[in-house]
């Protein structure tokens, strides 16, 4: 098992420098350019000249990288805000803890509720209350996020009054954003939940439960849920991490002030070390976060403990 763990921190160095070199090569060919959006659109070539220079733009691709690579390995340093002048992970921990909460309320959310819906669907196996579990699954699947939180928007706040539309302030502006973010999560969390309960539920010691006169919810919650949690517990982590990517769009819909709005606001003024930090900062919780689902996984699971 301690092999099982440090293999799995290993990866990490290899994920971040290769997301690292993707995001800085896309940026890098980007078009536009990021000295003319810092000095101003009416400011003389002389001046942005010396301000590429200065910046280190006219340096070759692999000097920039490197030099981008080196302060994040050695020094845990995202570089400089073109537009504020301020260190980017500094601009990125002040907005952080609105993102971990959106993406930590949502993900609550949608274990609590995709679970139980799971479990209800599995049990209910191809009858009616399966089938619109199910149905409610895959339209939750199937919407993207920026128009259903745009649909919240407009059934609960504009039509009926009953929520606010903006901000993060108070657990009555938290509501719409958590369904927005935690809606795909939950149904996918939902739909795994259900196969793995009726897989479960189709084995001898369940037959063999049953045989003794146990309780169903003792059979369910304790002998089926229990040997159903490994998929699950995949797929809540892999969805952990995609809500970290969800909350750039549920920040741009909701006027959420987080790395995902920063990471809007940045493209729009070309401020490239902000875009590349807020990437590799989420990537980087991302792989941490795949982590520990992986150490839980072989928690779990019995032939990876032996490994």
């Amino acid at each position: 098992m301690p092999k099982y763990i440090l293999k799995r921190i290993l990866i990490l160095i290899p994920t971040i420098i290769g997301v690292s070199f993707v995001v800085f090569s896309l940026l890098y060919l980007s078009p536009g350019d990021a000295a003319l959006a810092s000095a101003g659109p009416n400011a003389p070539k002389e001046t942005v000249e010396i301000l590429r220079n200065k910046m280190g733009l006219n340096d070759p691709f692999l000097i920039q990288y490197g030099r981008f690579l080196k302060n994040l390995i050695f020094h845990f340093d995202l570089g400089t805000s073109y537009q504020s002048k301020t260190p980017v992970i500094e601009k990125i921990l002040r907005v952080f803890p609105n993102t971990l909460k959106l993406a930590g309320v949502s993900l609550i959310f949608a274990i609590i509720s995709g679970i139980i819906l799971g479990i209800i669907a599995g049990i209910n196996k191809n009858n009616i209350i399966d089938s619109i579990i199910s149905f409610a699954g895959m339209i939750g699947l199937a919407m993207p996020i920026f128009w259903s939180g745009l649909l919240l928007i407009i059934i609960f706040s504009s039509k009926l009054k009953l929520l606010p539309a903006s901000g993060f302030s108070s657990w009555r502006h938290m509501i719409l954003p958590v369904l927005a973010l935690g809606l795909q999560t939950s149904s996918s969390i939902m739909r795994m939940t259900r196969s793995s309960m009726i897989e479960v539920l189709d084995k001898d010691y369940i037959r063999t439960a049953r045989a003794k006169g146990l309780k169903k919810s003792r059979i369910i919650f304790i002998h089926a849920l229990k040997n159903a949690m490994i998929p699950i517990i995949t797929t809540i982590g892999l969805q952990a991490g995609g809500l970290l990517g969800g909350s750039i769009l549920t920040e741009t819909v909701f006027s959420i002030s987080g790395i995902g709005r920063l990471m809007v606001d940045s493209v729009k003024t070309r401020d490239y070390p902000v875009i590349l930090g807020g990437v590799m900062f989420i990537a980087l919780v991302y792989s941490i976060i795949s982590i520990i689902v992986d150490i839980l996984y072989g928690f779990l699971n019995p032939q990876i403990k032996m490994e």
